[in-house]
């Protein structure tokens, strides 16, 4: 029943939260994919993004499709440099968790993954496991110096980042 349990949690964890006002982020919120204006195929291998950039529109709902094709659990997290430089700390913090869950989420318990208003249950993240996909809907709100990166431990060093430009 506890390993139940966690796979209903892990997977309530994995969709999007809708917009409410601790999802709100100067740059835009989260969007139900019903509300996006355009569809973004979004792929991600070990350490690299395919595009390597982004625009968007001010105003505009993306839906962004996700495929994870490399080896490693990835994410793709929308953020400043400092809201990626926090998100990578509490990353750190629950690494073993990313990668000993694996397929199965094993022993991944998403009520001590507290990330705060910028970690996976604010809406502007979301963690692929190896060969799977997801979605992130957002809308852009206004203009703003945002970058779209994956935080799993070493990889935003390593070049898993890319400018997400907001015209």
């Amino acid at each position: 029943m506890k390993h139940l349990f966690i796979a209903a949690t892990l997977a309530m964890a994995s969709l999007p939260v809708f917009a409410g006002e601790a999802n709100t982020f100067a740059f835009g919120e989260p969007a139900p994919a019903a509300k996006a204006t355009r569809t973004v195929e979004i792929v991600l291998k070990d350490i690299a993004f395919e595009p390597k950039s982004l625009q968007v529109k001010a105003g505009e709902t993306v839906r962004f499709v996700l495929i994870n094709q490399g080896q490693l659990p990835h994410e793709f997290n929308l953020g400043d440099k400092a809201m990626h430089a926090e998100h990578q700390k509490q990353m750190l913090a629950m690494q073993g968790k990313i990668f000993t869950a694996g397929m199965n989420h094993e022993g991944m318990d998403h009520g001590q993954m507290d990330h705060g208003a910028h970690g996976h249950d604010a809406g502007n993240t979301v963690l692929v496991q190896p060969g799977q996909r997801a979605e992130l809907t957002w809308t852009f709100r206004k203009s703003a110096p945002i970058e779209f990166a994956c935080n799993v431990p070493g990889h935003y060093q390593a070049g898993m980042v890319g400018p997400l430009t907001i015209e």
